[in-house]
């Protein structure tokens, strides 16, 4: 851990505190300038040393602290890094803009107050989190679950980014690396065989080989499947991205039997978010996967059932239950059901390149592959939020990052917070009017082919790896025609024209509830909802909202039952 700060009493107390708390797993520097601080992170990178921290003071005797932590960010990507800001400093409107430029250009994190007693337990919790953050994003020698597979392993990047989505702690080693051959060497001629390895360690479990979905689940102790003893539930939700998962925590907390299905990973398509900079109560941000760990936990605890690595296939409507039919042939059912599947990105159309999913061709943000870029050339194509996440991401550690737009401008599409991150990036390359019209590798992807669709000229590129971020496409055909859904796919909620015409005839007194499909009892938010929003915290506040309408329509049938 570095720090940089020209007043020696700020300094003292700083080194101090970072002593007391951290000294005995970190070593500590003190530098009074940034020419100082530079020369120690420039010998850090060349000895090979991880640089964990570095906090850095506004006002520095030859330079500012923005500066320093802009350098550490090329030279260490990994490193959390800080302005200190004294007390009541925030008053002070010229230090605010200081503070606050450097986070919105990306160069701070956050800021964190300087220590004026000891021991000083903000400034402990301020700096523990950033270690937390640091260390599950560069896992050192082997962690919980360990992936040991080839670099460029489709099985790899899909065990990898199941791990990641779901918020496990994991490292990946490659077969080549020392603990890879360790456990190449314990295992024998199967393991060498295998596409992938996993170890768990923590879990004190066998070893497992080209695991499944379900078979990683299983290990790390995560229902796939319904207790023997347990179908009926007071309302059923389907999927657990940011929708699902607060309507679980709100209609668990109010008692009610509670099963959530969930096909894939917690957090749907914002569990590959690399970081939600503008979402309520995180100043200095989260990961999508955390933010969905965290909303499962709290539901878990609450008493919701869980099922992950399963799906809804089918939906039999009924007057005052509804029976869902699961992928392994079981079924469960439900007075109220909530359908929260979210949607996935739409597929490039590109045989050549489909071909390559998983060896450099990634649907999402795949953070789990962010470290193995570094020094080479991503692409990134997508103009949303979850793009420009993907490519400050990304640019922490690939050489260069060029995000692929269709339109003319990012300003319809994408917050103006990520815009000024991106402008400020000076690896990153933004292309407008351009398309991803082929490309190839051999055994993995080594290019692309760009179209500008304003002169038509196509034009080769040399790429390590594309990350493929467009559009949205609902997958609701399972469902039964009276579900209603609009020409696109998506599923119709509330007293609206397509709802009344469309679907099975309404035969209740009373209209459709707000978040209610044309079915009496089903309901659907988030994402795969029709004209939603399409934003982590409205699909939060839909989920909340929902489940006051599951209980008046739970009311309604124990009134009609007598």
């Amino acid at each position: 851990m570095l720090v940089a700060e020209s007043d020696r009493g700020a300094l003292e107390r700083v080194e101090r505190e970072l002593s007391r708390g951290f000294g005995e797993d970190f070593r500590i520097r003190g530098e009074r300038t940034a020419a100082a601080a530079q020369e120690q992170l420039e010998a850090a990178r060349d000895d090979g040393d991880a640089v964990a921290l570095v906090l850095a003071g506004n006002k520095l005797e030859d330079g500012t602290g923005a500066e320093l932590l802009r350098c550490t960010r090329t030279m260490h990507p990994d490193a959390r890094r800080a302005l200190i800001m004294g007390w009541g400093a925030w008053a002070d409107r010229e230090v605010a803009e200081r503070v606050l430029a450097a986070m919105s250009l990306g160069d701070a994190d956050y800021y964190v107050l300087c220590p004026w007693r000891s021991p000083d337990a903000l400034f402990r919790r301020t700096i523990a989190e950033f270690l937390h953050e640091w260390s599950r994003e560069r896992p050192t020698g082997p962690s919980e679950i360990n992936v040991v597979a080839d670099e460029w392993s489709e099985k790899s990047h899909e065990v990898r980014s199941l791990l990641t989505r779901n918020g496990v702690p994991h490292a990946f080693h490659l077969k080549s690396s020392p603990y890879g051959l360790q456990v190449l060497e314990e295992l024998g001629e199967p393991a060498r065989k295998a596409g992938v390895v996993v170890t768990m360690p923590a879990l004190a479990r066998e070893p497992l080989l080209d695991p499944t979905r379900e078979q990683l689940a299983k290990a790390w102790g995560v229902r796939t499947t319904l207790p023997d003893d347990h179908s009926e539930f007071d309302v059923a939700i389907v999927g657990a991205g940011p929708a699902g998962l607060a309507a679980a925590v709100y209609s668990s907390s109010e008692g009610l039997d509670t099963l959530v299905v969930e096909r894939e990973s917690l957090g749907g398509q914002a569990a590959s978010s690399s970081l939600i900079r503008n979402y309520l109560g995180f100043s200095r941000g989260v990961t999508g996967a955390e933010l969905a760990q965290r909303g499962y936990q709290q539901a878990w605890v609450f008493g919701a059932h869980f099922l992950l690595m399963n799906e809804v296939v089918g939906l039999e409507c009924g007057a005052d239950r509804h029976l869902l039919r699961l992928a392994d042939g079981s079924t469960a059912s439900a007075a109220a059901v909530v359908l929260a599947m979210g949607v996935s990105y739409r597929r490039l159309g590109v045989p050549a390149l489909e071909e390559l999913r998983g060896a450099g061709v990634f649907y999402g943000a795949s953070i789990a592959e962010a470290r193995a870029l570094e020094g080479r050339r991503a692409f990134v194509v997508g103009g949303g939020n979850s793009a420009g996440q993907a490519v400050m991401h990304l640019q922490k550690h690939a050489s260069e990052v060029v995000l692929v737009v269709r339109g003319g401008d990012l300003a319809e599409t994408m917050s103006h917070y990520l815009r000024r991150e991106i402008e400020a990036a000076r690896n990153v390359e933004v292309v407008f009017h351009s398309e991803v019209v082929d490309g190839g590798g051999t055994g993995r992807l080594q290019f692309l082919d760009l179209r500008d669709n304003s002169t038509g000229e196509v034009t080769r590129q040399d790429a390590d790896a594309l990350f493929i971020m467009i559009g949205a496409e609902p997958h609701t055909e399972w469902l039964p025609e009276s579900v209603a859904r609009d020409r696109f796919g998506f599923v119709v909620a509330g007293p609206t024209d397509e709802g009344r015409d469309a679907g099975r005839p309404w035969d209740l007194e009373r209209p459709p509830m707000m978040y209610e499909t044309t079915v009496p009892g089903v309901f659907v938010v988030g994402d795969v909802r029709s004209r939603s929003v399409k934003r982590v915290a409205s699909a939060v506040g839909e989920g909340s909202v929902v489940v006051q309408q599951v209980h008046e329509h739970l009311t309604a049938l124990r009134r009609a039952a007598g």
